[in-house]
């Protein structure tokens, strides 16, 4: 199942994604998270039950982050070696973690402009993992068990800012730095999240081409390595890094950091498209 949260008439809804169409749906994003199954099992009664006259195409909507207020944003560095490669770091032997905050993110569409005075701001296509159970403590085999769904994401990073101290935070978790979307696609469609392709264009052009059993630390062992210092809840989201391709791994002399007018999209295995614009 598809889902997404849009805005309809100034108001925050709960929309359903399907072949046919879009239509909004009982309830909220959080009280999905919230109920996991039971919930789940309402929606795909609503899908059944919808009239086609309900539906709307998805590109009449407009699309926020489909977690809009989620309790955490985790996110993964260095977690592709050739990414790893070429911005001259070393292999981590355990994951490098860092967060941004519910003022990050923007959903499918949106314009983002580079942050305060930064002059290098970069793109990341990610995978998202949205978290649908309480986990604290779990096992690298349960992890899984623990997802809710599975969306884009693009972990935006203004690299002057970044690297100004040797704390990310500020190049990282600025406003609009952490895209998400256009919808979660629920974890029973997404049987193997360690191995979907990950693309991601700019202007149209591919400049990021990958998969997930690229990582140095799968989806199941983050989720297991982080909840045994953070207690994971439903509606937490894992960016879990980025593959090779971005501009801070170019020869200097050929750097061309993003500006406005562009045009970003990130594209994961069966999660749809989400489109970015530079202003």
């Amino acid at each position: 199942m598809k889902l997404a949260c849009a805005e309809v008439h100034h108001h925050q809804e709960l929309a359903i994604v399907t072949e046919g169409g879009v239509y909004a749906a009982d309830g909220s994003m959080a009280d999905i998270l919230r109920r996991g199954d039971e919930g789940l099992q309402e929606l795909k009664a609503q899908v059944r039950e919808a009239e086609e006259g309900r539906r709307q195409p998805l590109e009449q909507y407009r699309l926020l982050p489909p977690v809009p207020e989620p309790g955490k944003i985790i996110c993964v560095g260095l977690n592709y070696r050739p990414h790893v490669a070429e911005g001259h770091f070393e292999i981590p032997t355990h994951p490098v973690l860092f967060n941004k905050y519910v003022s990050s993110l923007v959903g499918d569409g949106a314009t983002v402009r580079a942050p305060g005075d930064s002059e290098q701001l970069d793109y990341e296509a990610e995978l998202v993992i949205v978290m649908g159970r309480r986990a604290q403590n779990v096992s690298e085999q349960d992890a899984l068990n623990y997802v809710f769904g599975y969306t884009n994401g693009n972990d935006l990073s203004a690299r002057d800012l970044q690297f100004r101290t040797p704390q990310w935070l500020l190049g990282k978790a600025a406003d609009g730095l952490a895209p998400i979307g256009p919808y979660i696609v629920t974890a029973d469609e997404v049987p193997n999240p360690d191995h979907l392709e990950i693309r991601g264009y700019r202007n149209g052009q591919l400049v990021q081409h990958s998969n997930t059993d690229q990582m140095i630390f799968s989806c199941r062992f983050l989720i297991s390595y982080i909840s045994r210092y953070i207690t994971l809840e439903p509606g937490d989201l894992l960016f879990t890094g980025t593959p090779e391709g971005v501009i801070m791994g170019q020869d200097p002399a050929a750097r061309k950091w993003l500006s406005p007018g562009e045009t970003l999209t990130v594209a994961v295995e069966g999660l749809g498209e989400l489109t970015t614009h530079i202003g």
